[in-house]
C-alpha cells in the first residue's frame, strides 16, 4: 500500500546504492510490512532516474509471470513486459521496480540475469516473513545489495511534522557533552512521549500529521497487526500457531521482571528447541527486535551470544502500545493519556526499553544484553546483576542502563567495571532528565539513543 512519501534516511542509503552499484546489482529493500518500502521505492523511482516501471506481484497477471520463462532471450522478455505491462522504457537511465517480490520469487531469481543484461537498474521490496518459505527452492542471486529499513525514527518522525531544528540541535549538544537546558528539555520530552504513542509505522505518523485522534491512530495499528498475525498464520499451518503465540505473548514476557523470553509463559512444557524457527522468523520478519545474552562482554559481542537466552521487543513500540491495548484490560484513551503525560507505571515500563532497543536498531546495531554474578563487598553471597544492552561503538564497549524515571542508581554497572575492568568502555545510562556527566557515566535522555 502506498503511502505519503516522507523524508527518510533510508533515502540516502538509495543514493550511495545507485552511486556506488552503477547497475551492477540490485537494491533490495528488506523490512516489516508498511515500514515504507514500496513508497520509498517509488519516490526514488520518480525524482533519481529519467523513468521507471513498478511491477507489483500482488497484482501482477499471470501473463507478466509466465514471462519470465523468456529470460534466455532478453530482447523477447523486454518486449513482453512492456506489452504486458503497458509501458515501455526508453532511456538507459531508467529503473525497474519489482514490488513485494516475495509473491513471485522468480522474479528474485531472475535478478542474477537481468543485472548481467544491463539495460536497467533494479529495485526489490519485500516483507521476509513470506520471502523465506517462498523462496526455498531457488537460487538466492549475489547481484542482490540487501539492506534494512526500519520504522521512522524520532528525528525522520519530527521531519514529518515539519521540525527540521530539534534533532541537530539535540546531536549538538551530545557531541558536545552539554545539557539542552531544562525548558527545552521538557518540550523536547513531551514531543517525545507522543513519539512514544504513535510509533515509527508512516500510516500511523500520517494519521497523527493529519489531525487524527489516537482512537483513529490506533485503528491504524490494529491494522497493521493484523497484517502480520496473518502473515504469521501462514507459518502456523505447518507449525503449530507457535509463531503467533510467540508474537502476542511480547507485551506479556517484557513485563518480567527482567524482561526475559520465558516460554513457560506460552506452554508449560514449551523448549527452545521447538520454538527456535518461529523466534527467528519474527526477528528476520523484522517485526520484532531480538537481543540476546552474552556471556563474556567483549568487542566482539557476536561470538559470546546465547540464541536461547534472550529477550523479544516489538520492532515498532507505538505498535506495542496498541498490542498492550488488545491484551489488557487498560481502557485505550487512558493508555495513551498515561504516555503522553508520562505516567507510565511500572507495569508499563516496558515501553520505555523497547523503546530503546528500537532506536538501537534503527542505529544499525544488533541488540545485547549481558547477565552476570558478582559478590559485593561486603556481602557473603553472589548476586544477580544484569546490563540492559551492550554495544560496541567506535572501538569501545559501551554498557547501557535504562531507566524510565530520574533514578540514578547505577551499581550494576559499577560491579562490572570491579568484575570485568574493560579497558576501554564508556558507560551510558539512558533517562528522563536532561544530559548529565557523573564521573564516566553520562546520563542521557531518551531522545539522546539516537545519537549512540
Amino acid at each position: 500500500m502506498k503511502g505519503i512519501p516522507f523524508k527518510r534516511k533510508f533515502y540516502d542509503e538509495m543514493l550511495e546504492w545507485k552511486k556506488t552499484s552503477n547497475g551492477s546489482s540490485a537494491l533490495m529493500i528488506d523490512g516489516a510490512r508498511r515500514v515504507g518500502k514500496s513508497t520509498i521505492a517509488e519516490e526514488f523511482a520518480k525524482n533519481e532516474y529519467d523513468d521507471y516501471l513498478l511491477i507489483d506481484f500482488v497484482n501482477a497477471s499471470k501473463d507478466i509471470k509466465d514471462n519470465f520463462a523468456n529470460l534466455g532471450n532478453m530482447d523477447v522478455f523486454f518486449r513482453n513486459l512492456f506489452l504486458f505491462a503497458g509501458k515501455g522504457l526508453k532511456s538507459n537511465n531508467s529503473v525497474i521496480i519489482f514490488d513485494e517480490v516475495q509473491k513471485f520469487p522468480r522474479a528474485r531469481e531472475a535478478i542474477k540475469y537481468l543485472v548481467k543484461d544491463g539495460r536497467y537498474h533494479y529495485i526489490e521490496t519485500g516483507s521476509l516473513i513470506s520471502i523465506k518459505k517462498k523462496s526455498q527452492d531457488i537460487v538466492i542471486p549475489s547481484e542482490e545489495d540487501k539492506r534494512k529499513m526500519y520504522p521512522m525514527d524520532f528525528e525522520e518522525f519530527l521531519w514529518a511534522t515539519g521540525d527540521n531544528v530539534t534533532a541537530p540541535f539535540i546531536k549538538d549538544c551530545f557531541e558536545k557533552r552539554i545539557p539542552l537546558g531544562d525548558k527545552i528539555h521538557r518540550k523536547i520530552m513531551t514531543t517525545f512521549r507522543t513519539y512514544f504513542a504513535v510509533g515509527g509505522m508512516p500510516q500511523a505518523v500520517d494519521a497523527y500529521v493529519q489531525g487524527k485522534t489516537y482512537q483513529e491512530i490506533d485503528m491504524v495499528k490494529r491494522n497493521i497487526l493484523s497484517l502480520y498475525e496473518e502473515d504469521l498464520g501462514k507459518y502456523d499451518d505447518e507449525n503449530n500457531e507457535k509463531t503467533t503465540a510467540i508474537f502476542k505473548a511480547i507485551p506479556e514476557q517484557l513485563s518480567n521482571h527482567n524482561s526475559k523470553f520465558k516460554f513457560s509463559g506460552i506452554n508449560e512444557n514449551a523448549r527452545y528447541r521447538n520454538y527456535v524457527y518461529s523466534v527467528k522468523c519474527i526477528a528476520q520478519s523484522m517485526i520484532g527486535n531480538y537481543c540476546r545474552n552474552v556471556t563474556n562482554p567483549q568487542i566482539t559481542l557476536d561470538l559470546f551470544a546465547e540464541s536461547d537466552n534472550f529477550k523479544l521487543f516489538m520492532g515498532d513500540t507505538g505498535l506495542l502500545v496498541t498490542q498492550i491495548l488488545r491484551t489488557s484490560n487498560i481502557v485505550q484513551e487512558d493508555l495513551y493519556r498515561k504516555i503522553v503525560t508520562w505516567h507510565l507505571g511500572a507495569n508499563l515500563g516496558m515501553i520505555f526499553e523497547n523503546m530503546v532497543a528500537q532506536m538501537l536498531r534503527a542505529r544499525g546495531y544488533e541488540l545485547f544484553f549481558h547477565e552476570y554474578y558478582y559478590t559485593p563487598k561486603g556481602k557473603k553471597t553472589e548476586q544477580r546483576y544484569e546490563i540492559d544492552f551492550l554495544i560496541a561503538k567506535n572501538g569501545h564497549l559501551c554498557p547501557i542502563e535504562v531507566k524510565s524515571s530520574s533514578y540514578k542508581n547505577h551499581e550494576s554497572f559499577d560491579y562490572f567495571v570491579e568484575k570485568y575492568n574493560p579497558k576501554k568502555h564508556e558507560r551510558f545510562i539512558i533517562y528522563t532528565k536532561d544530559l548529565a556527566q557523573e564521573e564516566d557515566i553520562t546520563f542521557i535522555p531518551i531522545y539522546m539513543t539516537m545519537c549512540l
